[in-house]
């Protein structure tokens, strides 16, 4: 059948069209069925959805598929009726609890990135293996898998040292240290990073502050060359795509059943040889005890060493926020502050030990002691300007030239005491709420730590806003909880609070 094309102005989720619902009645397809359209010599597979009184001689097409097939306004294409693609009967394999083969799995995530698959369909697929689970076997497949429907970064040297966190813990911008750290030091580090999901600020949307981080995988070969190293947004450059689809699914359901392959494809795609895996451990944390980390490690270990990776994983301080900057512009101010003055010393030292341990990997001696001196010679922060130069920002940009909200709010102390419980979660919830990160210079300044000694009246947390409407949000939120509790007695406290029962505040997963 042949349809003019309607271009819609939006980007759908896979590859879908319009059709009035008496023409796919016509083409014997209904809503979600597949049909081929064709155009210039090309073809693609998409997804019915239909409508009433839709033009019947048109098909409604999204920017994201009209963009593949060269589409424009009016132009003429040819709609067929197609079977539904093999990777569904895989997917109801997986749902009866079988285990999939490797030819299988390639398809499967082929399918995911071609757009074949609909998002009821993927979510099916990702619920089944949350409780059904993988073998080693099937999380080796989807890694690789992953890894060759996507582009890749082919540096031509070795090694290629990388780090990665699992997330959880707020003002986490230690990869503003870490590479430059690496990179100073004449090792090579190409930090592909996310933004922010469900945090109140991501790596990317941190470096964002200090310079671009969109490119082509072209020009980051080209940063790199100049400078060892980068800190660029990953979502662009189409590495290991599948899991980018498969994270827009997981997100609303709460559950990161692909979070082993996810990572290790990223960073595969990449050519990471030595990789350091940073798992924050606490409360407020996706990982809250060692035990759990150290099982989440093994599994880590299992399947790097099926790639031939060299992976270590580290368990990470985590029951209050690193440093005391949550929020993209904030944290941008400190990471520069901490390259120049060594300070706040918790961030410092998780850097310095994050890095040295990527240096002990790849053969050098006291690794932790080489990264403080990068950062005590000034090599490290020089590094950073040169990255930040190499991405398009301004080399010179000092701490008090990044723009932070113009509102602010501060919380102070009721009573005199020692902070005994800093909430992590709720902290990130407060960034959040009051516009971090689509907002840069939003965010919560920490000015205590816990253990610290405060008095009546003290400054504990200020947080900064664009938005009059956000902060009293965040002003309203704060009434109802409290992110920071002071107690009179220094160290343990055992009776922390009477709890009185509130309706269950959901906190899905980050990445």
């Amino acid at each position: 059948m042949k349809l003019k094309t309607r271009l819609l102005p939006f980007e759908s989720a896979n590859f879908t069209v319009i059709l009035d619902h008496n023409v796919a009645k016509k083409l014997d397809v209904k809503l979600g069925d597949r049909v081929i359209v064709r155009f210039n010599g090309r073809s693609l597979t998409a997804i019915v959805n239909t409508a009433k009184d839709f033009p019947i001689d048109s098909i409604g097409i999204y920017t994201n598929l009209a963009r593949v097939l060269g589409i424009s306004e009016g132009d003429e294409v040819e709609v067929e009726a197609t079977s539904p693609p093999l990777s569904l009967q895989i997917i109801r394999k997986k749902l009866q609890g079988l285990k999939l083969e490797s030819d299988e799995i390639y398809l499967l995530v082929k399918d995911i990135v071609e757009g074949k698959l609909s998002e009821l369909e993927l979510a099916a697929f990702v619920t089944a293996v949350h409780f059904q689970g993988m073998v080693p076997s099937e999380i080796y497949d989807f890694t690789i898998s992953m890894v060759n429907t996507g582009q890749t970064l082919n540096l031509k040297k070795k090694p290629i040292l990388d780090k990665h966190s699992l997330g959880g813990v707020p003002g986490d911008k230690t990869s503003l240290l870490v590479v430059p750290i690496i990179a100073s030091l004449g090792y090579t580090i190409p930090k592909t990073s996310s933004r922010a999901i469900t945090s109140a600020a991501g790596t990317a949307d941190r470096m964002e502050v200090l310079a671009p981080v969109t490119f082509s995988i072209e020009e980051i070969e080209e940063i790199i060359h100049k400078t060892n190293g980068c800190i660029v947004w990953g979502g662009s450059l189409n590495l290991a795509p599948a899991d980018d689809i498969i994270i827009r699914v997981e997100y609303p359901l709460g559950i990161d059943p692909f979070f082993i392959p996810s990572i290790l494809a990223k960073k595969l795609a990449v050519g990471s040889t030595h990789i350091v895996l940073d798992i924050p451990t606490g409360r407020g944390t996706k990982v809250k005890t060692l035990e759990e980390a150290r099982r989440i490690s093994q599994s880590f270990h299992e399947i790097a060493k099926m790639l031939n990776m060299n992976l270590q994983t580290v368990a990470t301080y985590a029951e209050e926020p690193i440093g005391h900057a949550i929020g993209p512009a904030l944290e941008a101010r400190e990471a520069l502050q901490a390259l120049k003055t060594l300070n706040p010393p918790d961030l410092v030292d998780k850097a310095a030990s994050l890095a040295g341990t990527l240096l002990e990997m790849v053969g050098e001696k006291d690794g932790y002691e080489m990264a403080i001196e990068a950062l005590k010679s000034g090599k490290a922060e020089k590094k950073l300007r040169e990255i930040i130069e190499a991405q398009g920002g301004d080399p010179n940009i000092q701490p008090e030239d990044i723009t932070l909200g113009d509102k602010t709010y501060t919380l102070h102390a009721n009573d005199s005491g020692f902070v005994y419980y800093i909430d992590n979660s709720f902290l990130a919830t407060l960034g959040k709420t009051a516009g971090a990160p689509i907002d840069k210079g939003a965010g919560v300044y920490i000015h205590v730590k816990l253990g610290e000694k405060v008095k009546k009246g003290q400054p504990l947390i200020t947080i900064y806003s664009s938005s009059s409407a956000k902060l009293q949000l965040v002003e309203k939120l704060i009434e109802e909880n409290t992110p920071i509790l002071v107690g009179r007695t220094a160290g343990r406290r055992m009776l922390l609070e009477k709890i009185q029962y509130q309706p269950t505040r959901l906190v899905p997963l980050e990445r």
